[in-house]
């Protein structure tokens, strides 16, 4: 068998046979796939608040890297299939944690199971196995991509999520929290792209951080960023995140306006815009309006038929770009939740378009690897709406000096598109429209 590979912290931790107890347990519930995985422990670690930070990171990492990997452990634990052998054989496999270490920690029968594990050849794996996905998802991939190309994207996909910061530019430099980090010991870069984005090279708790409690700094993926450049709002002017959500990307567009004009944060969901009543006033942002709506037809939409400059779409999708950091949507997500989505992503496209002025701006945006909720959606809108037209997404960055990187299947065209193994980002694709003045 294979040496480990992606190895994390989980070799360099002391752990003892009580981590690997409660990680089993969480993970036994986490595989029922009923509820969001970061839920699932949440509800856990309350109902065990007796465990400390490293537990709950040792256990948090672990299952997550089951569930990363939770198809091909399934055939190399095979014919087990509990969720105690799945976390025995990650570990060993996938988290550079050595068979003497682990054999400390488990029963006598779990030792002699190991050792004859480590000592197993590799079963055959099809694409889908080596790939870590469910065969409907590949299938949807592989017309697009060669097997190369789709295990590169895997790769990526299947890698741990880094931290990324956005500097608030109502209240600091980048240049400076840079500083003021390295002077605390943290490690950060500037991130490859984005203006004013910060790369931490571990991830240090930041909840109670002076900059995160002053709104200097908010924690952003930095593809989530770019799509601000794209709509790349002006001082003074109109402007709609149609999608609001708990407002991450509406605070980055009140930033880049300077607090000027009228910025609306419109969702469905109360719960997700009262998450962005602290976060806006830690931002010292003061032009911005949450509103919550029924829908994309409700009467405070239409009020604004025709007067607004930008529109930002960030539609409701799949979240398969995301699975750096949701591994479990890849085994909760079905093709047929993917089909509602697509008719949800064009009504709302389609509302949110009558906002837009003669001239105006609407981005078209998702954290989607699937081209049915991306450039299918947008095409068919095109067609339907010929008062609107592609801009081209790498010109827009590049007039305010970002410049992405072209390679391969992430290589730029007309419209934006993000992918893990060649940017560093999630999965993001965006297109920017234009409507005739």
């Amino acid at each position: 068998m294979k040496s480990a590979d992606n190895k994390n912290s989980s070799s360099n931790m002391r752990i003892t046979p009580a981590m690997i107890d409660h990680a089993g347990e969480a993970l036994n519930r986490l595989l029922d796939f009923t509820q969001p995985a970061d839920a699932v422990l949440s509800a856990y670690f309350r109902e065990h608040r007796d465990l400390g930070g490293r537990e709950r990171g040792f256990v948090a990492e672990t299952c997550y890297a089951v569930l990363r990997r939770k198809r091909q452990l399934e055939k190399l634990v095979a014919p087990a299939k509990s969720a105690r052998w799945l976390l025995l054989a990650s570990l060993l496999r996938f988290s550079g944690v050595g068979q003497r270490q682990l054999a400390d920690l488990v029963s006598a029968a779990e030792k002699d199971w190991l050792l004859e594990f480590k000592s197993r050849p590799d079963p055959e794996m099809s694409l889908a196995d080596q790939a870590d996905l469910p065969d409907w998802l590949v299938d949807r991939l592989v017309p697009r991509l060669s097997s190369a190309e789709l295990l590169e994207l895997a790769r990526g996909l299947n890698q741990a999520a880094p931290l990324d910061l956005r500097v608030n530019s109502i209240k600091a430099k980048r240049e400076d929290v840079l500083a003021r980090l390295a002077a605390e010991g943290i490690a950060a870069e500037a991130c490859r792209y984005a203006p004013l984005g910060i790369r931490l090279k571990g991830k240090p708790a930041l909840q109670k951080h002076p900059l995160y409690l002053e709104g200097a700094i908010e924690v952003q993926d930095e593809g989530s960023q770019l799509l601000g450049y794209l709509l790349a709002p002006k001082r003074g002017e109109m402007v709609v995140d149609f999608c609001a959500g708990a407002g991450g990307k509406t605070l980055l567009l009140g930033a880049l306006m300077r607090s000027t004009g009228r910025l609306y944060a419109f969702d469905v969901s109360d719960k997700r815009l009262a998450k962005l009543k602290p976060r806006v006033a830690r931002s010292g942002l003061s032009n911005m309006h949450p509103v919550c709506i029924a829908s994309e037809n409700d009467i405070r939409v239409k009020r604004l038929a025709g007067k607004i400059d930008r529109v930002l779409v960030d539609a409701p999708c799949s979240g398969l770009g995301t699975l750096r950091r949701n591994p479990d949507l890849k085994w909760r997500q079905t093709p047929q939740g993917v089909a509602e989505l697509t008719r949800k992503q064009s009504d709302i496209l389609a509302g949110a378009s009558r906002l837009v002025k003669p001239g105006g701006r609407l981005v078209y945006a998702t954290c989607s690897i699937l081209a049915e909720e991306n450039e299918v959606v947008v095409d068919a809108f095109v067609a339907a709406h010929p008062d609107y037209h592609r801009l081209s997404a790498s010109e827009v960055l590049a007039q305010q000096g970002i410049v992405i990187d072209a390679c391969g299947y992430g290589e730029m065209g007309q419209d934006l598109r993000l992918l893990p193994h060649l940017h560093g980002t999630d999965g993001f694709y965006a297109a920017v429209l234009e409507r005739a003045k």
